[in-house]
């Protein structure tokens, strides 16, 4: 019989600043630990209150390009990556303050997030964790050619492909065991990406006024215009590591083999609101 796994949080408070990808606003975080039973929250320092906002499924917001929780007044940006790295490091419980609208961007990855977890560690409690949702029948959601798709499985496991008409990209898969590789070695460093053709109306558009050739990998047709790659298929491995983050307001990821092609973070939230709905029916 398996050991019950148990709540953990972080053993101490660590920060970090820089500018968000999208408001282009410079934010600084306090990661702290939090005691047993109050998940993952998310407090907007700067505001009166000051407000609070659990990571959850419930609290999303917007998810165009990244995923917000809450909204506009009172909310936060580009939660995903953050979430995806406490997640990685099996960080049930924390609090998070940031004097900002969006948590930074950093490196475009979650290389340093989960570096910073690892240097204050994890301290265990004795509250038991909650069991992860498990799937009794095939979950599907999708949009065109793009899905999200879960299948009944003894473990978690999740699988990520993209396929982009540029040469540099073109198709790549990626899978991630969580039980047999580590996710800040095999996931965290893979970076945020974007076309060099899609920069300049996504500007226009109010969007990446924070993105930079330091914080997002740019391609150009068949190159990079900032190489070199981490991994020979990063933007897939980035895709599966946004997916982990949106998956995080589950709580802990589903035992079950999720598929994930073409998605978005928007496909992303509405596959974790079908999870919930099938647990309830």
């Amino acid at each position: 019989m398996l050991p019950m796994r148990v709540q953990y949080t972080l053993s101490g408070t660590f920060t970090r600043a820089g500018v968000g990808l999208h408001s282009g606003t410079a934010v600084r975080v306090h990661v702290s630990p939090a005691p047993p039973g109050t998940g993952r929250t998310f407090v907007r320092s700067d505001l009166p209150g000051p407000p609070e906002i659990a990571a959850e499924v419930s609290s999303v917001g917007r998810a165009q390009l990244s995923t917000m929780l809450g909204d506009e007044r009172v909310g936060v940006r580009t939660v995903e990556h953050l979430l995806a790295a406490l997640l990685g490091a099996g960080v049930d419980n924390a609090r998070i303050e940031l004097d900002g609208p969006e948590v930074p961007l950093l490196d475009g990855s979650a290389r340093e997030w989960s570096e910073a977890i690892a240097a204050v560690g994890t301290a265990a409690t004795e509250v038991p964790a909650a069991e992860p949702l498990a799937i009794a029948a095939p979950l599907w959601v999708g949009e065109g050619d793009a899905f999200v798709t879960a299948v009944p499985a003894a473990k978690t496991q999740l699988s990520y492909g993209i396929d982009f008409d540029a040469p540099a990209i073109g198709q790549q898969w990626h899978t991630w065991q969580p039980d047999r590789v580590d996710f800040a070695e095999a996931i965290a460093p893979a970076r945020t990406f974007a076309l060099a053709e899609d920069v300049e109306p996504l500007r226009q558009a109010g969007l990446i006024r924070g993105g930079s050739l330091e914080n997002a990998l740019v391609c150009a047709g068949d190159r990079w215009l900032n190489p070199p790659l981490r991994f020979a298929n990063e933007p897939a491995r980035h895709k599966l590591l946004d997916l982990v983050g949106d998956l995080s307001l589950l709580g802990a990821l589903p035992r079950a083999h999720v598929l994930a092609y073409k998605a978005s973070h928007a496909l992303h939230v509405r596959f974790a609101r079908a999870l919930l709905a099938a647990e309830r029916a």
